[in-house]
This record gives structure tokens, C-alpha cells and sequence, in this order.
């Protein structure tokens, strides 16, 4: 049984007293490979570093996250366009659009989100979208290059059943995290109707631990708990999804 940690941020400074030994655990619980997401440039290094510390356990995405999109904009963006003529990466993320923490930054963060799918096309890479209070601005976005060769993942869905098939046209997968095991997450509700193809499993690690370590910081190693819910809903077995969802990510990633 091996799955993959398609969405974790094990480079930030809450793993900066245990990062191996968290490392080692999410082993031990079965996660054989861990793909990084991006935030802004003053990660990179240490993304970098945790990569050549476990260079065949760790992909690396870049991109600027929505809620770092501010003044400084252009220079973070050349800073991506940068790093992705290296051809060190497996997706363009995480980007997007997020309105819930500051909505007068709406039209820097499409500009951005627009640029950064540009460049997706360009470098033939997935992107992995972060939404949050923002599918209907997201989705606009994404009409624009409905006729391109886009693909990615709406990482951490957390949209409704209408939301998750709009998604599925615009061939992206479905990001399930432990939103799925909340009481309220609602994304429990529907996601059996979603076929197994077209999801791939996360943390966002230290953020959103899954039941029963919600509002704890959340590691790597608590993906089988995310695994387990999602079972439930299928109706399968583990080892049947583990062997689906690492698929699934190894296709989009082209970890193969």
C-alpha cells in the first residue's frame, strides 16, 4: 500500500523541530512520496533543501500564492518564471484566488493567476489551484483556456457537487484533505457521485489535520485517516485506493 502526498508544506517553520522524524512517520504510515507547493520566493531554498535532503521522496511545485499577491507582485512572478526554466518542477502552484482573507486585492490576483496558467501551458505542467471564497472568480478565469490543454487540481476542494463537476469539465481533479472528515464539511455529502479517477489525496500539512487531530497542526502521517473517510464513502478498499489515487497523481504529476 502506497500513497502519495499530492499537497504538503513540510518545508515551513512549524516542522522545523521534528521535519525528519515527521518525514519518518508519514513513511511509516504508508505515504511514499510528497509533493511541496509553493508559496512565495523566501521558500524556495528551504524547499529546495528538504528535496535534496530526500531526493527521491519529495517533487517540488512554484508558484505565488494568492494571498501573497501584494505590491511586491511582479517581482515574485518574475521570480517564478525564473525558477520554471530550470525544468526542476512538477506543477505550477499553489495559485488562485482567495477572497476570504482580502478581497481588494482581486484584480493583482487575477492577473497573476492568469500569467501563471500561461506559463503552465507554456512549460506543459499542471497547476494546482488554491480557491477559497472564490469559485465563481476562479471558474471565469479557467473558461478562458477551455479550449487548451490545461489540467491541474482544485487543491483542498472544498466547492459543492455543481462545483465539483464544473471542476471535473475543466479537467482538473478534486484535492481531498481532511475537510472530508469534518462533521461540516459537507464534501461527504457527494463526493461518492465523483468517479475515483479523478481525485488524488492531500494534507496541507501543518493546516487542516483531519478528525481526530482537527485543530492540531497536521503532518503527512495523518493521510491514511484521510484515506480511511474516503473509503467509506466508496465503498472500497484501501489498498484499491491507495493504488487509484497514486495513479491519479502520478499521471498528473508525471511522477512515472
Amino acid at each position: 500500500m502506497m500513497f502519495i502526498d499530492t499537497h504538503t508544506h513540510l518545508y515551513v517553520p512549524e516542522f522545523d523541530s521534528d521535519r525528519n522524524d515527521a518525514v519518518k512517520r508519514a513513511i511509516e504510515s504508508g505515504v511514499s512520496h510528497f509533493v511541496l507547493p509553493a508559496i512565495d520566493s523566501s521558500y524556495t531554498k528551504a524547499m529546495h533543501d528538504l528535496c535534496d535532503q530526500f531526493p527521491d521522496r519529495m517533487s517540488l511545485m512554484i508558484g505565488l500564492h494568492p494571498t501573497h499577491v501584494g505590491e511586491d507582485y511582479e517581482k515574485e512572478l518574475s521570480h517564478v518564471e525564473t525558477q520554471l526554466k530550470t525544468g526542476h518542477y512538477v506543477a505550477v502552484g499553489e495559485i488562485g484566488i482567495d477572497l476570504y482573507w482580502d478581497t481588494t486585492t482581486l484584480a493583482l490576483q487575477q492577473k497573476a493567476f492568469h500569467l501563471q496558467i500561461q506559463w503552465a501551458l507554456e512549460h506543459d505542467l499542471p497547476i494546482v489551484i488554491h480557491c477559497r471564497d472564490a469559485f465563481k472568480e476562479v471558474f471565469q478565469v479557467l473558461e478562458e483556456y477551455k479550449i487548451e490543454s490545461l489540467r491541474g487540481v482544485f487543491h483542498c476542494f472544498t466547492g459543492t457537487e455543481d462545483d465539483a463537476h464544473r471542476a471535473l469539465g475543466h479537467n482538473m481533479l478534486l484535492g481531498i484533505g481532511g475537510v472530508v472528515t469534518f462533521k461540516n464539511g459537507k464534501i461527504d455529502r457527494f463526493l461518492s457521485k465523483i468517479p475515483l479517477e479523478k481525485i488524488i489525496l492531500e494534507t496541507d500539512a501543518p493546516y487542516l489535520s483531519p478528525v481526530p487531530y482537527r485543530g492540531k497542526r497536521n503532518e503527512s502521517a495523518y493521510l491514511p485517516l484521510v484515506a480511511q473517510k474516503v473509503c467509506e464513502l466508496y465503498g472500497v478498499s484501501m489498498d484499491s485506493l491507495a493504488r487509484q489515487t497514486t495513479t491519479n497523481a502520478q499521471n498528473l504529476f508525471r511522477l512515472i
